[in-house]
């Protein structure tokens, strides 16, 4: 009986998840376009202001494998702050100059970006960030911590940043960290 009770609990908590999940999902597609708060994607960023760049730091494995190094590099400047936010994660998945090792899947690209009033970022990234993965959970945690420590590193306004693969919210990459929540800056990963 306590065995049914709790496969039952547990199929109901599941059921729930997925709903929130979904309505989530379906909400921030559906919200209206504003000039800072809006769905974006590579393709559509209009706001870039040609030939403007600032320098923005982007992190990439350290020489031990271990942590995340910071490197400064120039980025396309955009007005606001999503677009903004997509012109770094843009430049975090971009090929990595000779003698940095990016510690996200090659082929991964940016599918839509959104930035809500209270800082939180939904980050959706294409399949390669998971299919493409070699897996270990150090090695998700760089990945992840690149992209997350990237953006609330360059913009105050992200608190906390959420990823999604292929427009759905996925367990983990590559079977260890648990990606269903948010993720906030991350100080500890980054070598000194």
């Amino acid at each position: 009986m306590k065995r049914h009770t709790v496969t039952l609990i547990a199929l109901v908590v599941a059921i729930v998840a997925v709903t929130v999940v979904t309505l989530v999902v379906v909400a921030v597609r559906r919200r209206p376009v504003r000039s800072d708060t809006s769905v974006t994607t590579p393709a559509a960023s209009g706001s870039q202001v040609f030939g403007r760049k600032i320098k923005a730091r982007l992190y990439y494995v350290s020489m031990d494998g271990t942590r995340l190094t910071g490197v400064d590099r120039e980025v396309s400047y955009s007005e606001g702050s999503t677009a903004l936010a997509q012109q770094i994660v843009n430049a975090q998945l971009a090929p990595v100059p000779a003698g940095l090792v990016s510690a996200i899947p090659l082929g991964t690209t940016l599918r839509a970006l959104y930035l809500n009033e209270k800082g939180d970022v939904f980050v959706d990234l294409s399949k390669e960030v998971s299919t493409a993965h070699p897996g270990g959970s150090q090695n998700e945690l760089l990945t992840i911590y690149a992209i997350v420590d990237a953006l609330t590193a360059n913009l105050p306004a992200v608190k906390s940043v959420q990823l999604l693969v292929d427009g759905k919210q996925v367990d983990t990459l590559a079977g260890h960290v648990d990606l269903r929540k948010p993720f906030q800056k991350n100080l500890a990963i980054i070598e000194p």
